[in-house]
């Protein structure tokens, strides 16, 4: 059996019943049917102008450590999950199809064929689970977080939402975050594993650990240095800023302000520190930001913000609501026809069209050949895996750099924050028709 260590496989993050799908499909013959396998959303989150696509580098990663070692093969054997005949072909489980999608970072709108996997029935239907959390996850992190940097224009963002989500969630978040444009995480595991950049300095339980609120931020300076960001609303805000400036001096990197009218806030703070000379010291703000509160302090003065639970959670990043589906059979267009879960058969190849000043007017997805291009339109699917094998892809900084470049692609309608339909619509069509499905 494998050596694959339970710690690093992916295998068992998946549903019971992809297995005993494998198990039937088994029994009669059709596990090996040739197949094609698409991840797309039917619907943005309400109000939402436009998608991003994250966690596609976690993702891949994840498919290539999908394999069943020996603890996990006896659990399901033990837990009577499957039959030998199913333990068997788990045991050598490698996947050995092809797998495209869109770039990490890439925009996307209803119906763009985020991801599709080409595949055997089996291969193909057991990465469903895997391919929905982690899109749905990294992608709704992305969306929410994206949105927040263009409400902050050139101010930067830190993303600090560990202590509102599960502690492997808080790590994707960061990365997530970090992909759509935030300039650090309070999260360390996130730095080490993902080589996101941190920071962090203290807490109101500092202060409140010293008789003196002078005493508290004199320590941090002591083992900091003056450039560090000192929290001044324990007490009075601005007795605390007159104590930030005694304890490092005009040096003082940042102050930050975490409860209260934040707006009003900032304009006292900038003017007091101003007057005690600490001209060039920062102001951050946190406390239950998102996109339209950092978008309502664009006039104050403010120089960076602190985000968290409205990053991390389903409130400021509701679910991409992503849908993992398959659309071809032995090369026979196959398709959902439920109300309200419609689907258009057939693997689909998209290609995104831009004007002259690079903003999308189209994007244009086809069933049975690829729409026609010119060098001004965007192919917007790459190979990740070719044959079962893993080709070279993005890491996360030239993943964070594309996304700064779809970014600006966006028609200036789909970056106001007002409530809206998807910017582009999606045209899914028959190529061997040449109209619109």
């Amino acid at each position: 059996m494998t050596s694959t260590s339970a710690a690093n496989s992916s295998a068992l993050l998946t549903d019971h019943y992809e297995l005993t799908m494998i198990a039937a499909a088994l029994k009669d013959g059709t596990a090996g049917r040739p197949c094609v396998f698409e991840a797309f959303a039917r619907r943005l989150p309400e109000g939402r102008r436009y998608g991003v696509v994250g966690g596609t580098g976690r993702l891949i990663d994840a498919i290539e450590r999908f394999r069943f070692d020996d603890d996990q093969l006896r659990f399901l054997a033990d837990a009577k999950v499957v039959d030998a005949q199913t333990l068997r072909w788990l045991e050598g489980y490698r996947f050995s199809g092809d797998i495209v999608g869109y770039r990490e970072g890439e925009i996307y709108f209803p119906e763009s064929p985020i991801l599709t996997v080409r595949s055997s029935f089996a291969e193909g239907v057991i990465l469903e689970t895997l391919i929905l959390s982690i899109l749905n996850h990294d992608s709704a992190i992305a969306g929410a977080g994206a949105r927040m940097i263009s409400a902050a224009g050139d101010r930067p963002c830190i993303e600090m939402g560990s202590r509102r989500t599960h502690e492997e969630a808080a790590v994707a978040a960061a990365r997530a975050a970090y992909l759509v444009g935030f300039a650090s995480t309070s999260n360390l595991e996130a730095g080490r594993r993902f080589g996101v950049r941190t920071a962090g300095t203290a807490a109101h339980a500092w202060t409140l650990l010293h008789e003196r609120e002078v005493d508290a931020f004199s320590g941090q300076v002591a083992a900091l240095g003056a450039g560090t960001s000192l929290l001044v609303d324990t007490y009075d805000v601005m007795d605390g800023i007159r104590n930030a400036v005694a304890a490092a001096g005009p040096q003082l990197g940042a102050i930050r302000l975490d409860s209260g009218d934040l707006g009003s806030l900032a304009h006292e703070a900038r003017e007091l520190l101003d007057s005690l000379g600490a001209r060039a010291t920062k102001i951050i703000v946190t406390s239950d930001l998102d996109e339209y509160a950092i978008a309502a302090l664009r006039a104050a003065p403010v120089d960076g913000y602190g985000v968290g639970t409205s990053l991390v959670t389903g409130s400021g990043a509701p679910t991409a609501g992503m849908v993992y589906k398959i659309v071809e059979r032995d090369g026979v267009p196959v398709a959902k026809t439920a109300s309200g879960k419609v689907s258009v058969g057939g693997a689909k190849t998209s290609v995104r069209r831009l004007d002259a000043k690079g903003k999308i007017t189209e994007e244009r997805a086809a069933v049975n050949g690829r729409p026609a291009h010119d060098d001004n339109d965007v192919v917007l699917q790459v190979d990740f895996v070719r044959n079962g094998e893993f080709v070279d892809r993005a890491d996360l900084e030239q993943s964070r750099a594309y996304h700064r470049q779809a970014m600006r692609s966006l028609p200036r309608e789909a970056l106001k924050l007002l409530r809206g339909d998807a910017a582009i619509d999606v045209d899914v069509y028959d190529a061997n028709e040449g109209e619109s499905s």
